[in-house]
């Protein structure tokens, strides 16, 4: 197979995400929360391997005609930020006003973010929150706190997609890269398993999801702190 094919293939398989996002969309109309996180966890997977595999047959020189960045930009606006806030807003989690604010805040937010040219910095981490709302709406599902402690985590992490502070990429983020990309996989292997019981309250996997996840959202603040407060 030429590397042009296997370039090619790189950019159908990232278009997989799509038809995740539909049936986790299907499965959201129907209240089955537990499938919609399911197949939601199958697209981040998607999305976590399809970046890799792009830079490695180098999709830009050998399959040009397909966009592959703006292909994953659309695939994550449905998956990180529109069938999350959905979801969180039909679920009861958040329901009248305080679920019409959360609509508003992610849904805009995200839109704006997704466009802005500095999201990326020179160590390929993210400069700001960089809109994974899927991973914060399924940690609500599984702990079920109450609605204003929901609204605080979603106007802290808006506000904080356009403030100066770094969040890690789990793959391309070198620095820490050997703890962050185990955490990043656990996160989706606690996620996975916390969709799978449909959120039992006593399950570990909930544990498994608070460490990752604080983790992942810190850890770009800390580097930030120890190595570049000086620089």
């Amino acid at each position: 197979m030429s590397i042009q094919s296997r370039a090619l293939l790189v950019h159908l398989f990232t278009a997989t995400g799509a038809i995740f996002a539909m049936l986790a969309m299907l499965a959201a109309v129907d209240q089955k929360w537990d499938l919609m996180f399911l197949w939601l966890v199958v697209a981040f997977f998607v999305d976590g391997i399809d970046g890799p595999l792009a830079r490695r047959y180098d999709v830009k020189t050998n399959a040009p005609q397909f966009d592959g960045i703006l292909l994953d930009l659309i695939i994550d606006y449905l998956t990180y930020v529109f069938i999350p806030a959905f979801a969180l807003f039909k679920s009861g989690l958040m329901d009248g006003w305080s679920g019409w604010v959360m609509i508003i805040i992610i849904t805009f937010a995200s839109a704006m973010y997704f466009c802005d040219t500095r999201m990326k910095t020179k160590d390929n981490s993210f400069w700001g929150f960089p809109g994974c709302w899927n991973m914060l709406v399924l940690v609500l599902f599984a702990l079920s706190p109450p609605w204003w402690v929901s609204l605080i985590l979603v106007t802290f992490l808006a506000i904080t997609m356009f403030a100066p502070l770094k969040f890690v990429h789990p793959v391309r983020t070198e620095r820490w890269r050997t703890v962050t990309l185990p955490m990043a996989l656990g996160w989706t292997f606690f996620a996975g398993w916390a969709a799978w019981v449909d959120f039992h309250p006593e399950s570990w996997a909930h544990w498994g999801l608070i460490i990752t996840s604080l983790y992942l959202t810190f850890a770009g603040v800390t580097q930030q702190f120890l190595y570049e407060r000086d620089a």
